[in-house]
């Protein structure tokens, strides 16, 4: 056997190995700040990954500006590190030029629901096959602890001394609002959970959009522990289940049921048939379950809200592309450029 040869089967077995979390980390040290959750996002994508049966070289992880959007460089597959605001236009490039690609898109409170809000709501409608992991600790990390479009009323920050004024963006509602087909929250603080919901993202044909809670130790250490703390989790979180009632609490002696079209809690009484049942496929009842993230009277929602299929944006347009072939034929670029009408000058 050759020199050649044997590098040949040598990398031949490596390609048939099955791939391992290791298989997506890069050499590079990760700099986040200590106890950041964006550590236990990354830890769990990268767990992710290999499970998927998809080849590494059909990753790709597209991020713009911030503490979340270093992403691309800790993950060992294809990436974009783009510009502010713009990771969801090059993503949706990236996936109408390559279909076969998996495209995840990291972005932030900042990032993605202030000056990339324009292409987050286009993104979403026009259901382009993407998956959008919105990393929110409710403030500009990387620039040092401004207000953002999902921070609370009366918080404190360095561009709000007196508290910030602005109603904040309920990330959950902007996302069926705009017509998403895949929405879920989940929290860097529960890994088990968190894998589960990115799994499920990952299987969804079409936009898939996760909020993720992701606590910055820096600038809202502990602004998300009422919902994700293991001390006060049973009571003021709800965790979705298909087509299962909304019961919560120590005991497991509350419930969510529907009142006037508005959620309500109540003590559960042994009458299970007033209770509501969660139902993936349906917008109406994700919308209104999604209210209750900004009713601090009512436990804090986490899982699926939406599940529901419609053609995304890629398949559409290839196959509108593929049509017009088929009737017009390839076709010449340099013909395209001259156009019908033009004239040379020799």
């Amino acid at each position: 056997m050759t020199n050649i040869d044997a590098k040949n089967n040598e990398y031949m077995l490596q390609e048939i190995q099955p791939l391992t979390a290791k298989d997506f980390k890069t050499d590079l040290d990760v700099r986040w700040c200590a106890g950041c959750g964006d550590y236990s996002v990354l830890a769990q994508l990268q767990k992710l990954f290999p499970t998927l049966g998809i080849p590494r070289e059909k990753f790709t992880v597209v991020s713009g500006i911030g503490c979340s959007s270093r992403f691309p460089y800790y993950v060992n597959t294809y990436g974009f590190h783009t510009m502010h605001g713009r990771a969801l236009p090059v993503a949706s490039g990236i996936k109408i030029a390559n279909p076969d690609l998996s495209v995840w898109v990291i972005t932030g409170d900042g990032d993605g629901m202030a000056i990339g809000g324009n292409h987050f709501i286009h993104a979403i409608r026009r259901n382009m096959d993407l998956k959008i992991l919105l990393l929110n600790n409710e403030i500009y990390s990387m620039t040092k602890g401004q207000y953002s479009p999902t921070t609370q009323q009366n918080s404190k920050t360095k561009s709000s001394p007196f508290g910030v004024v602005d109603y904040p963006f309920n990330p959950i509602a902007l996302a069926l609002g705009s017509g998403a087909t895949f929405v879920a929250r989940t929290s860097y603080s529960n890994p088990k959970h968190l894998n589960y919901i990115l799994k499920r993202a990952a299987e969804h044909k079409g936009i898939a959009f996760v909020e993720i809670y992701s606590n910055c130790v820096i600038f809202t250490d502990g602004i998300f522990d009422q919902w994700t703390n293991k001390n006060y989790i049973d009571e003021n979180a709800v965790f979705l289940e298909d087509a299962k009632p909304l019961i919560f609490g120590r005991e497991k002696d509350k419930a969510i049921v529907i009142d006037n079209f508005t959620p309500k809690e109540i003590q559960l009484s042994g009458n299970e048939k007033e209770l509501m049942i969660h139902n993936e496929k349906n917008v109406a009842l994700a919308q209104m379950i999604a209210t209750m993230s900004h009713d601090n009277n009512l436990p804090r929602p986490f899982g699926v809200f939406l599940d529901i299929e419609k053609p995304s944006y890629d398949e559409l347009i290839n196959h509108q592309i593929t049509k017009e072939i088929e009737r017009k034929g390839k076709g010449n670029v340099d013909d395209l450029l001259k156009g019908s009408d033009f004239w040379e000058i020799s």
